[in-house]
């Protein structure tokens, strides 16, 4: 039975230990600010004894999965209590009125919606040029899982959850869900980490996920397209 007080938060991991606890950490301090009692649930990919035991010490569901993002997202869903499902990346920096904004936005009516694309821990021309130009084409594309995706649970579950795939799982449901009913922008919550940009460079890697997007359009696999995401080359 779902409880409408309240939001299940799922987060698919796979070796994001260090970011993950601090993640759940600042999760619980949240819950406690709020005053409520939030459901917690990791889906860990790389079945590993030390993501266990973080969610044990913060009091999260650990589920073990195969590495596959979507079919993460959607074991993670079908554990899922409460009446906000909340998807969440374990590098994701939170600030304290993040729960409010999601409330707010579904008591107002909203089937669903993401954070505006703000990085967390990076201000230069390249990261404040490339925040502007990606929330420009959210506006009228497809916000990614990095932005915090949440829903009403219904809506999600009729909507078909995510695609069981390893990359862009979320673009149909995005689509079918925006279908049912206004899916929102919430101007500030969220914080994306940066360190993947300044890794591989602003413009390579954002220059890389735009041909994966013409890719995946054009009907490249999930699969395939996936394997050259996770490469550094």
């Amino acid at each position: 039975m779902q409880n409408s007080a309240s939001v299940s938060i799922i987060v698919p991991c796979w070796n994001d230990e260090a970011s993950l606890e601090k993640l759940l950490n600042h999760l619980n301090l949240i819950a406690k600010n709020e005053r409520e009692s939030l459901q917690l649930i990791v889906v860990d990919a790389a079945q590993s004894e030390s993501c266990l035991e973080i969610c044990q010490r913060h009091g999260s569901l650990w589920i073990p999965a195969s590495p596959c993002r979507g079919e993460q997202l959607r074991l993670g869903a079908s554990h899922a209590v409460h009446s906000i499902l909340w998807f969440l990346h374990a590098d994701a920096h939170l600030t304290f009125d993040c729960l409010p904004a999601i409330r707010s936005a579904i008591d107002s009516g909203a089937s669903g919606g993401y954070f505006a694309f703000r990085f967390s821990n990076a201000n230069c021309w390249q990261s404040r040029l490339l925040e502007k130009l990606i929330n420009m084409r959210t506006r009228f594309g497809i916000p990614y899982g990095d932005q915090g995706l949440f829903f009403q649970h219904d809506i999600y579950l009729s909507s078909g959850q995510h695609d069981a795939s390893p990359l862009f799982e979320e673009v149909e449901l995005v689509r079918r869900v925006r279908d049912q009913g206004r899916f929102v922008e919430l101007a500030k919550g969220l914080g994306v980490d940066a360190r993947r940009w300044q890794r591989d460079g602003w413009w390579h890697r954002s220059f890389r996920n735009r041909l994966l997007a013409i890719a995946y359009w054009m009907g490249v696999p999930a699969s395939r397209l996936a394997a050259i995401y996770s490469s550094r080359k």
